[in-house]
Order: structure tokens, then sequence, then C-alpha cells
């Protein structure tokens, strides 16, 4: 038996420790203190050199006079103060109209997402439980949109959706170009990837229900809807808790099919909280509002979590 001592240990514990530190704890602690600053980025010239012109030999482009032929190099480099405004970030994203309306677009995502994931998950489940000709066949394809990244994703339904030249033309539906179509593309694209997340997670659930208590309940009640209500849906509640709270952490964050398949168009009708959040930092340099919208979207998915799992400690206590 090999005994490892205390720093051979540390040595293995150290590549983990350098992930979770640099990226991780950084950027969250990082991301903090830009949240109560100003953040202002500028270009400032430094100096002016002149320098000879150079030939391709590399050599120097010599003027009529004999004379090496010069040109003025500007030498630029870029600054970036930090001003400390306390709250004041915090308290801006409460008032912005462009806030608002990226929050409201969330919401209806989530909610409109989330339910139709967990529905058609469901629904599909209890399909599969049963013996169907084909099933492992039918079982592997269904849940084969779960390994395709999301960018990918992105793209693919930006040419499935293209209005012009698109497999969907023939049905004469704006899906990018008109708001409401826009947004009704974004939740389908969604359910589309991750319906088959919920659809496996809830079939292994229903497969480890044991066979012996589904029997006698069946003896006992007879009926299929007290078997459902009083013995399956309770023993798989936990899972459809866990698997609700992955959606709704993960559907907060929407962002990367909006990068790929709309930009937050037509307009603003698909920009996102995350969306918005990315453009007023990268695309704007505002790096402190930016970091203060994340921090909130942070604390609200805490407390939804928080409750969540309260809540599930209560009824199983």
């Amino acid at each position: 038996m090999i005994r490892w001592n205390k720093p051979v240990k540390f040595a293995f514990l150290l590549p983990a420790v350098f992930w979770v530190l640099a990226f991780t704890v950084f950027p969250l602690g990082y991301s903090l203190y830009l949240s109560f600053h100003d953040v202002e980025r500028k270009v400032v010239v430094s100096g002016r050199e002149k320098v000879p012109v150079l030939n391709e030999a590399g050599e120097p482009v010599l003027k009529k006079s004999g004379e090496p032929r010069t040109k003025t190099v500007v030498h630029r480099e870029l600054q970036t103060n930090f001003t400390w405004n306390g709250f004041a970030s915090f308290v801006r994203a409460f008032g912005d109209e462009e806030v608002g309306a990226a929050v409201k677009l969330t919401a209806i995502f989530v909610f409109t997402a989330v339910t139709a994931e967990i529905v058609l998950g469901f629904l599909l489940a209890f399909l599969f439980h049963r013996y169907i000709f084909g099933r492992s066949v039918l079982r592997t394809i269904m849940i084969l949109p779960i390994f395709a990244t999301p960018i990918a994703v992105g793209y693919l339904f930006f040419t499935v959706f293209y209005e012009i030249g698109g497999p969907l033309e023939f049905m004469g539906i704006p899906w990018l170009s008109d708001p409401d179509w826009a947004v009704v593309s974004v939740i389908i694209v969604d359910i589309w990837q991750w319906t088959p997340f919920c659809f496996l997670v809830f079939l292994a659930a229903l497969q480890s229900i044991p066979d012996d208590l589904v029997e006698c309940a069946r003896l006992d009640s007879g009926s299929a809807w007290d078997l459902w209500r009083i013995v399956v849906i309770p023993m798989i509640q936990p899972v459809i808790i866990i698997v609700l709270l992955l959606r709704l952490a993960e559907a907060v964050k929407l962002f990367d099919i909006i990068a790929t398949m709309t930009k937050g168009g037509p307009g603003i009708a698909t920009q996102s909280y995350s969306y918005l959040a990315f453009t007023r930092g990268f695309k704007l340099n505002d790096f402190g509002y930016a970091s203060a919208m994340a921090y909130l979207l942070l604390i609200v998915v805490m407390i939804v979590v928080t409750l969540f799992f309260r809540r599930l400690r209560q009824t199983y206590a």
C-alpha cells in the first residue's frame, strides 16, 4: 500500500487550487471591485519619435539631397482610471429603462422555455418509460442536441430561420426580422436543445422507482391517476426540483443563442439581461456598470436557488 506524505498530496492539489483561484476566485473578486468604480479607459499619447523610412530590403530611403527620409511615429498607451462611486452603478441599474426591458424579456424567456422543457421532457420520459419499438435508437437520437455547443446551435438555427433562401422560407414567417417572432425563435431553439436534458433525467428517475412499489400501488388504487399522484410524482419530486433549479440557473444567463442568432435584435427585442451586460462592458467599455449588473444577476439566482433548496429541505426533513 502506497502512503503519500503531505508535500506530495499538496503537489497534486496545486493545479486544482491554481485553477480555482485563477478562473473563479480572482474574476469574482476583481469584478466586485469594478462594480464599485467608474472605469475609464483612454488612449494617451506618450511621445513622438522620428525614425528613418526603410525600403523592402531594410535600407534607409534617401532624399534627392542624399539625406535619409524620416517619418514621425506616435507612441500611444492605454490608460485605465478607477474612480470610486460606491453603490451608484447598482442604483443606476434599477432606473435604467433598457435594463428593465432586458429583465422583462429574460423573465418571459425563462418562464416560457423552462416550463415547456419540463413539461415536454416529462411527457417524453413517460412515453419512453413504456415499451415502444426501437426505443434505444430513438432515445439515443433524442439526446443528441445536448452535446451541441450553444454557439454552434445559434449559427445552425440562424441558417434555419433565415428568411431568404432558408429551409423555412416557404412558411413566410419573419422569424428574425419581426420582434415578436424573434423572441419565439430564441425560445424554440432553447427548447430544442434542453428538452432532451430534462427528458434524460426524468427517464432515469422513473426507471429508479421500484417495480414492486408500482405494482402494489396499482393493485391498491386501480387508478392510473392515483398511481401517478400518490406514488410516482412524490417519489420523483426532488428530481423535478433539481432539474428546475438547473434550468432556471442556466436560462437566466441566456447569452450564446442571442449573440450568434439575433445579436439582440431586431432593435433590442431579444436583448437579454446577460447580453446587455456584455454589450455595456465589452462594447461600450462601461466595465463598472456591467460588473454591477452581473452581480445583481448573481444575487437573484442565489436567492432563488436558496429558497428552492430550503423548500426541498423542509419537505423531506
